[in-house]
């Protein structure tokens, strides 16, 4: 879901206005290895992505700023040059368990047809335990006022956008989320009562040509 510029700029019309940024590349990500407490950093191709989102932070006045606790995530906020962000527990990744490290193909050979918005993870979260923390979550960022800087990951953010919507959570398994990428949650400017998903999965390229 793409908007310009001038879309990211407007007025928020009342309420919290959410800026979701997934940290930049890591080794793991890269190898597609399931990536939660593991505490794994940035590449040098990550800072630069992180890097290159910061023109499209710089000119908003965020009310709150805040990371989960993993440095991927917080760095990330570093070198968008919004600073040190709050850490907040509740935007940390979804808990994978035993079969964090675990790239895709190695879980499916363990448990054939696992999805995890329906399976969870042994020894980690349970759909239902990540759908309470991210409505757990929401429930204190939807009183907020004004513009919120969110840095966290690529399953947690998918699971908070669907809730965000009132959708499944499984609905994330249809939201793509790229590293150093951005999204907007907010309400329908016409209809503030309305969580609309505003902008999502954009990269700074795409973001540059008003994609």
């Amino acid at each position: 879901m793409g908007l310009g510029r001038r879309a990211m700029t407007a007025p928020a019309p009342g309420g919290a206005r959410l800026h979701f940024i997934r940290h930049g590349e890591t080794e793991w990500s890269v190898l597609g290895r399931h990536t939660g407490s593991t505490d794994v950093a940035l590449t040098a191709r990550g800072e630069e992505e992180a890097r290159a989102l910061a023109p499209w932070l710089s000119d908003r006045a965020f009310s709150h700023i805040l990371s989960s606790p993993r440095q991927r995530a917080r760095r990330t906020c570093e070198l968008t040059g919004l600073g040190a962000a709050a850490v907040e527990a509740d935007l940390a990744e979804w808990d994978y368990g035993d079969y964090e490290g675990l790239r895709p193909d190695e879980i499916q050979a363990r448990q054939p047809g696992w999805s995890i918005y329906r399976d969870g993870c042994p020894g980690g979260e349970t759909p239902s335990a990540i759908h309470t923390r991210a409505d757990r979550l929401l429930a204190r960022l939807r009183v907020l006022e004004g513009d919120v800087a969110l840095f966290s990951h690529g399953h947690f953010g998918r699971v908070l956008a669907a809730r965000w919507i009132g959708a499944p959570i499984d609905f994330g398994s249809h939201l793509a989320l790229g590293t150093a990428s951005l999204g907007i949650l907010c309400t329908e400017s016409r209809h503030p009562g309305i969580p609309v998903i505003a902008l999502w999965n954009a990269a700074p390229g795409a973001l540059a040509g008003g994609a």
